[in-house]
């Protein structure tokens, strides 16, 4: 007899759970619950996981976990063919603690041969090497056979943890492969895949596969990751607040580089004599920044260059990927508007491109400063700020960011993926421990209104830990003792709502 089959039958004198709702690829159940860490990183030694976290998940009203797994956790002496039976029998407790206490278990595997977001990365491509892509799709198979026959709403797989850097047609060659091996075992397995661009951007494609997907819920980036040790640049980050005006995307580009080329649009109206603050943060090569008002106008013109000579910046290096000098500091200009405008373009006319990191709008005749904190992103296109100085001790620019924002950012591509036959949930979702714990429930409440209105389920990273409801380690809740834990009784209480 099979290990797990064994160990099932062993679970029969316990009392059966509350069924769990039926699953298919169409439709996910709106699963509410969160990711366990025990084999998300591989640090030597298989961990296992803790019965007491599914006994606390099903008591606390949730029904559904994660299982983000380093496949090195289960392999023998890192080979890819040799399965570690010890290990994956720490797999094989957790899904039958799943079905003894009614609570959903999706697993995943966080690295996968060829694959990871985290450190170090993988020596061999999933998405190109054919030797990294055979073996994924033999781990799944191992899987399935362990797992044949146990219904899905007990079980399912989470092929791979954030796919980024690869094309659309790459990952569905890679995911036809390994559903195929999966399906050569166990045809009924419900199959769910992650979506592009590290879970954020959904795939048509995927519906005729019949697997369903899974989004995530981080945005925005510099409220949820605010001082991760993992987000480079977070500790440099203002203090995070919801709802908020917030800055946007601050790299601009030049028309020389085709349809890359963006401005920063600022929406007024803005009053002669205003003073704009512009901070600028890195520099490629050389650019002219300019800003013209509505009509076109052009109002003021500055010609910036990087290399050698260090000039007002802090850094001057060679980039050697591209062979172009690139300049990193602060460097401030400040000038008036010389009358009033509706509305400024700031835009990039000559040159490579620049990042601002700051710009700030005074009105005449005040001290008082609006600010909007811009990021260096590459891929993040500046959205229009909107300023207010109706009173102009407290003007505000930026960009209004609440529950209308959350779901013009997120969820318009994953509804019509929904709308197009494929089931949604988000995978992983919540905010770092240094958020504002007030801001952290506001932020959350926003987007559990949304998920719940278009019906869709989530996953809590993590349970017990930086992210969750147990043992969080934030400095400004009032712990409740629970069972062994310190409760972060008002987050739960959110989340039991929702």
């Amino acid at each position: 007899m099979r290990p797990f089959l064994a160990l099932l039958l062993s679970l029969a004198t316990f009392a059966a759970a509350a069924p769990l709702p039926d699953a298919g690829p169409a439709k996910l159940p709106r699963w509410r619950g969160f990711n366990l860490l025990e084999k998300f990183q591989f640090g030597g030694t298989p961990v296992a996981f803790r019965e007491d976290d599914f006994r606390l998940i099903a008591k606390l009203g949730f029904n559904f976990v994660r299982l983000p797994m380093d496949y090195r956790g289960y392999i023998v002496a890192g080979d890819w063919n040799r399965f570690d039976e010890a290990a994956l029998g720490q797999i094989d407790q957790a899904v039958a603690w799943g079905r003894q206490y009614g609570v959903h278990v999706c697993l995943n595997l966080h690295r996968a041969p060829g694959w990871t977001v985290a450190k170090p990365a993988e020596t061999k491509s999933l998405w190109t090497d054919p030797e990294a892509r055979q073996a994924a799709a033999r781990h799944w198979a191992m899987f399935a056979r362990r797992y044949q026959g146990i219904p899905n709403n007990n079980v399912s797989f989470n092929l791979f943890n954030e796919p980024a850097g690869v094309s659309a047609e790459a990952y569905l060659a890679v995911v036809e492969e390994v559903v195929a091996a999966i399906r050569a075992e166990d045809p009924q397995r419900l199959v769910l895949c992650d979506g592009l661009q590290w879970g954020t951007v959904p795939v048509d494609a995927l519906i005729p596969l019949k697997v369903a997907m899974m989004t995530r819920g981080y945005a925005p980036f510099q409220l949820t990751h605010f001082r991760a040790s993992w987000a480079q640049g977070s500790d440099q980050w203002p203090t995070p607040c919801w709802p908020e005006m917030a800055g946007t995307g601050g790299t601009l580009i030049s028309p020389a580089k085709g349809e890359l080329s963006r401005p920063l649009h600022l929406s007024g109206p803005m009053a002669e004599g205003s003073t704009l603050r512009l901070v600028v943060t890195t520099l490629s090569s050389g650019a002219v920044l300019t800003v013209s008002d509505e009509t076109g106008g052009e109002l003021w013109r500055q010609a910036l260059s990087a290399g050698p000579d260090k000039g007002p910046w802090r850094k001057n290096s060679l980039d050697a990927r591209w062979n172009v000098w690139r300049a990193e500091g602060e460097v401030e200009f400040r000038f008036k508007l010389p009358h009033p405008v509706k509305a400024l373009t700031l835009r990039v006319v000559e040159g490579d491109w620049l990042t601002l990191g700051l710009l700030g709008l005074r009105p005449p005749n005040s001290s008082a400063e609006a600010v909007a904190r811009l990021t260096p992103s590459w891929d993040e296109v500046p959205e229009t700020l909107a300023y207010d100085a109706a009173d102009p001790a407290k003007p505000t620019l930026g960009m209004p960011h609440g529950r209308e924002w959350l779901h013009a950012q997120t969820m318009p591509p994953w509804q019509a993926f929904a709308a197009a036959g494929g089931g949604v949930m988000v995978g992983e979702w919540g905010a770092y421990q240094y958020t504002p714990h007030e801001v952290v429930l506001r932020w959350a409440e926003d987007c559990l209104r949304n998920w719940q209105d278009a019906g869709w389920g989530w996953a809590l990273w993590n349970f017990r830990g930086s992210f969750g409801i147990l043992d969080s380690g934030r400095k400004d809740v009032t712990y409740e003792a629970f069972e062994g834990h310190q409760l972060d009784r008002k987050f739960l209480e959110l989340l039991q709502r929702y």
